[in-house]
């Protein structure tokens, strides 16, 4: 498994809610590359619950929209937004270490459908996302300051 290095950290502005180390508010989420796969590692706290003990699920859907967009910039080498974000819920999930992964189903071009999974601590499935992406150009990926998402 590689990491994959931030292509954002230091462009003005970035202050991602899923990926910015320096948001004090965001989910700090970092990225490796296993495979065909995106791969993320991630402990919610007290602050993104919606019942006891159990993860919001529209924090569950920002963990996926960015673990997917995080596929695009790596997979694409290219910046994009999300067009679609459909979810099912197939498990709650508790405030635990969780694993997402996500992974290209079809690439169309600039048309891109990813699909994520949260797993829980013991490796079920929990919520699946599957996401439609507009791939940017390569003009407007450049004028967004991204180069590519490197490993290391």
């Amino acid at each position: 498994m590689k990491r994959i290095k931030n292509p954002w950290l230091g462009i003005e502005g970035y202050n991602c809610f899923g990926c910015c180390p320096d948001n004090p508010n965001g989910m700090h989420m970092t990225f490796s590359e296993e495979g065909e796969d995106i791969v993320s590692y991630w402990l919610p706290s007290q602050n993104h619950i919606s019942w006891v003990n159990t993860l919001h699920g529209g924090v569950q859907a920002a963990l996926l929209d960015e673990i997917c967009g995080w596929v695009i910039f790596r997979k694409c080498n290219s910046a994009g937004v999300t067009g679609k974000l459909e979810l099912k819920y197939h498990k709650a999930i508790h405030l635990e270490p969780l694993t997402l992964k996500a992974h290209i189903v079809s690439n169309r071009g600039r048309v891109v459908i990813v699909e994520g999974t949260i797993y829980n601590q013991a490796g079920e499935v929990c919520t699946v996302a599957t996401a439609t992406y507009f791939v940017a150009s390569q003009q407007q990926t450049k004028e967004m300051g991204f180069l590519e998402a490197e490993t290391e």
